[in-house]
């Protein structure tokens, strides 16, 4: 979805606490000025060549994308021991998480090719645990997309803590986030006076919008596939949103 476009794409490098962290940033060549940025959080297989698809992809609706490394020196995960490892050592030391959430935001904020005014984020799986999580503690972010999303939460927010406007794409035969799960994220929004969108579609499990969930659900065993309508519903709904937030 990327091949004709003329993009520029760069590894960039940044700290946390000494910890060196690999983003991958993509903007159109042709762009004049600073544009809105995106973070792009990635799935727990870390800043791998779907997520700087998804960058560019970003890139190619008039962003600056910014795929997050939260797991330090741009690793990625080879197979299900390893992604799941990575995650949960994020998880397990969310002080970490946070800290490497903020460096991205900073980082990308002074890049030159960004508007710092005009920032917003989006996640995929683990990557939309960290978005979320991302307007939770308050930062000054435009715009929130989470994509199959845990909806669990490492910080409740107060009434007005949440700077940006949430959309939360979800699959309803999502069997890695209970109804449960559902219920409490809304009664949290609604709690803390969010202004969010929560779309559930029909028939999607978790992952719906890879084109690997597929196979990596039968190889590992684990609830996920991708879905072609969820995906591409749900993606013009991201560019509907971003474009409302971000201009």
């Amino acid at each position: 979805m990327t091949a004709n476009l003329d993009l520029h794409t760069e590894n960039i490098e940044y700290k946390q606490n000494g910890t060196t962290l690999k983003a991958y940033f993509a903007v159109d060549k042709d762009a004049s000025g600073a544009r809105p940025g995106v973070l792009v959080f990635p799935e727990w297989w870390g800043v791998n060549d779907y997520i700087k698809q998804r960058a560019e992809m970003v890139a190619g609706l008039g962003y600056a994308a910014f795929a997050v490394d939260m797991y330090g020196d741009g690793r990625q995960a080879a197979d299900l021991a390893e992604a799941s490892g990575g995650m949960n050592t994020v998880l397990s030391d969310m002080n970490t998480g946070t800290a490497r959430i903020r460096a991205a935001y900073d980082c990308v904020k002074k890049l030159d090719r960004v508007d710092p005014s005009k920032i917003a984020a989006i996640g995929y799986c683990f990557g939309g645990a960290m978005a979320l999580h991302a307007a939770r503690i308050g930062l000054d972010l435009r715009g929130v997309v989470s994509f199959h999303g845990a909806l669990g939460s490492f910080h409740r927010p107060a009434p007005g803590e949440v700077k940006a406007k949430l959309l939360v794409c979800h699959g309803s035969d999502d069997a890695m986030v209970s109804d449960d799960d559902v219920a409490a994220f809304k009664q949290e929004m609604s709690d803390a006076s969010v202004d969010y969108k929560f779309i559930a579609y029909e028939g999607a499990q978790h992952g719906f919008t890879s084109k690997a969930a597929t196979e990596n659900g039968k190889k590992y065993g684990i609830p996920i596939g991708y879905n072609a309508a969820a995906d591409s519903a749900s993606w013009q709904e991201m560019k509907k949103f971003l474009h409302e937030v971000l201009t």
